[in-house]
């Protein structure tokens, strides 16, 4: 009998054990996701970028444009914040942007737009053709939706952020307005 015990114990023990590994993410845990798995595009001096430029950092990506009004400056300020909530761990962490809207959002817009959150963000401008390319590799929605006077459109788009752990896998999908809070947690939990 106390025998038995013991091995119910033990088993119930490595169950709990089990259980735990798994990290509790606020975000979407899409680890082992067979899509977004980079971003080959170049960048504001025409380097080609990718996820491996970014090894041993948590990677925060996100696609928008620098006119948006409200999603976009929403979602950098958040990463930003993030970032200052994480302290020495800071350093560990690559925000990174996709233009959808490579007409307007020239190197030097792009440039400025990045420095108003963090000047170490890196943002990522491809030829539309490119952007497309990336955009349907990581289920990106967008479209140009025509104002009222020629060249005063708009872009919609998807609205969340994809976030890569340190050995450049991708492994959570972070919805819109979740808050740096729970995005800096994430992180944490990343970097462990």
């Amino acid at each position: 009998m106390q025998r038995r015990t013991a091995l119910l114990s033990l088993a119930a023990l490595t169950v709990a054990g089990c259980m735990e590994s798994k990290p509790q993410f606020k975000a979407v845990d899409i680890t082992g996701a067979d899509y977004a798995k980079d971003f080959p595009l170049p960048d504001i001096d025409g380097k080609l970028r990718s996820i491996k430029d970014f090894a041993g950092k948590v990677v925060v990506l996100f696609f928008g444009y620098t006119q948006c009004p409200d999603v976009c400056p929403t979602t950098l300020a958040e990463i930003a914040q993030a970032k200052k909530l994480l302290g020495a761990d800071a350093g560990k962490v690559q925000g990174v942007f996709i233009t959808v809207d490579p007409e307007r959002d020239t190197p030097e817009v792009l440039k400025a737009y990045m420095g108003n959150f963090d000047p170490g963000f890196v943002a990522l401008r491809g030829t539309p053709d490119q952007t497309a390319l990336v955009a349907k590799d990581f289920k990106i929605y967008y479209k140009k939706v025509e104002g009222k006077t020629p060249g005063s459109y708009t872009m919609d788009h998807s609205a969340a952020s994809y976030v890569y752990d340190p050995q450049g896998r991708l492994r959570l999908y972070a919805r819109y307005g979740s808050g740096p809070q729970a995005l800096a947690d994430d992180i944490r939990l990343l970097l462990k």
